[in-house]
């Protein structure tokens, strides 16, 4: 029986100005299980960043419940880690010193989490470049570095925001196929946001896709690829991976050319 972490119940949120109200989304509800890897997609403007931000607490919800562990937000002991479009490294301290930086904010600078982060420096080939500044880095390689520093804090559960957006194809091909790798291997509870079906379809155990503002929940595709050792990258040759693809931009497409 799989255990759910996150549960949203009839969720809206709605912005407030002084010239007008805008609903943004609409009675969303979905459960996300411990382990599971969801892609949210949908138009752009469709909620998706509002999504990742009720979730993170950074915005409070207008109606509805959101539940992690069966707690409500506020009482819920488990740590969610939130990497962005930009990986947002601090230009004047040294990549190992950015990795250490959330540690170090909650006092958690201990033997164990160092340790951590200093395997997962060697492990995803940035130890040798751990005193060097960001400035130095590719793009590729300051994403991983983002990545490392967000699951320094042993995240129960990582919400990722179009992190590899601002890559070039070949080199976004590599770094999600390496962070999904990692987040696969360590059993890491994830939703990823995107605009790239390919993307959703590679890295996810099921894709939820949202309708134009007030988003609502169009789609809930679970993903099952006939692959011995499934990866990213291996996923996009899968003989079902087209068929997922086609049946998701389908949902997009309508919904962009629903007036």
């Amino acid at each position: 029986m799989r255990t759910p972490v996150l549960e949203f119940s009839c969720v809206n949120y709605i912005y407030h100005t002084i010239s007008c109200e805008t609903h943004a989304l609409k009675d969303i509800s979905f459960i996300l299980n411990k382990g599971e890897f969801i892609s949210f997609v949908g138009p752009s403007g469709c909620g998706k960043t509002t999504l990742l931000n009720l979730i993170a607490g950074l915005i409070p919800v207008t109606s509805g419940t959101i539940r992690i562990s069966g707690r409500s937000l506020s009482e819920s002991e488990l740590n969610i880690g939130y990497m962005l479009q930009k990986d947002h490294l601090l230009e004047w301290r040294s990549i190992y010193r950015n990795l250490t930086l959330g540690p170090e904010i909650q006092h958690k600078l201990d033997k164990e989490h160092l340790e951590m982060i200093e395997e997962l420096l060697k492990t995803y080939g940035l130890w040798e470049f751990r005193d060097a500044l960001p400035r130095q880095l590719s793009g590729g390689m300051r994403q991983r570095a983002a990545l490392i520093r967000t699951l320094a804090l042993s995240p129960d559960i990582l919400l990722l925001d179009e992190p590899f957006s601002a890559l070039d194809y070949q080199t976004r091909l590599n770094v999600s196929d390496d962070i999904g790798s990692i987040i696969k291997e360590k059993g890491i509870t994830t939703i990823l946001v995107t605009h790239d079906l390919s993307e959703a379809v590679s890295m996810a155990d099921r894709v939820i896709v949202l309708s134009k503002r007030p988003g609502t929940i169009k789609a809930d595709i679970p993903i099952h690829l006939s692959l011995a050792d499934r990866t990213p990258k291996t996923s996009r040759n899968a003989p079902e991976f087209n068929t997922y693809l086609n049946q998701i931009w389908e949902a997009v497409h309508d919904e962009n050319e629903d007036n």
